[in-house]
């Protein structure tokens, strides 16, 4: 797998609040690591990063603007700023990353690109959290828009849910039908964090 040199990552979401009870049982414990690793890598080779913070307007919400689950985790803020690269803040309210402030597509045809004008949208690379919510809502639309949507599934996590009928399924169930829709409808091809960072060595 080749990452391309301007390949953007985006960071969804990775906030204090989701350490909160209030989102029950989560899945895969090495997503933390996965993410800083991915992060690292990036601004080490001076590749683009966003981050994404969901303001969340629910009452009650850990994710409240002003409350502290609203802050990125501290593994994440520590590296904001620090990369060679291009680097923006998306703000959101809901779950695509394309409907946040600033415009996410705009930025990535833009600065992210050093002003390409060729049109050709080139590659993401996704991770953060939830896997079945932000995550898979803003892969669906990059692949929508024209990316090359890459989603290493262990730089995420998800939780326990319960839906209609009294159906539930838990974290790695949601997490394989994620992953089973993305990269069967083509939305995005499901990778892992080690073939991504394979792909940007050298």
């Amino acid at each position: 797998m080749e990452i391309e040199e301007n390949a953007a990552l985006i960071v969804v979401d990775v906030q204090k609040g989701f350490d909160s009870a209030y989102w029950g049982r989560r899945d895969n414990p090495e997503a933390e690591k996965n993410m800083a690793a991915l992060i690292d890598r990036w601004q080490e080779t001076g590749r683009p990063v966003v981050f994404v913070r969901h303001d969340s307007r629910q009452a009650g919400s850990p994710l409240a603007p002003g409350t502290e689950g609203n802050a990125f985790k501290d593994f994440v803020e520590e590296r904001r700023g620090t990369g060679a690269g291009p680097e923006v803040l998306v703000t959101k309210t809901v779950n695509s990353a394309f409907y946040g402030e600033p415009d996410l597509d705009a930025w990535l045809r833009g600065a992210a690109r050093g002003g390409a004008a060729d049109g050709r949208r080139g590659q993401l690379v996704i991770v953060g959290i939830q896997t079945n919510m932000c995550n898979e809502t803003t892969a669906r639309m990059g692949g929508n828009l024209g990316y090359d949507v890459l989603f290493p599934l262990d730089a995420m996590h998800t939780f326990d849910l319960a839906g209609p009928f009294g159906w539930s399924r838990t974290a790695e169930e949601l997490t394989r039908a994620t992953a089973v829709s993305l990269h069967g409808g083509r939305f995005a091809r499901v990778v892992t964090t080690e073939d991504v960072l394979k792909g940007t060595a050298g």
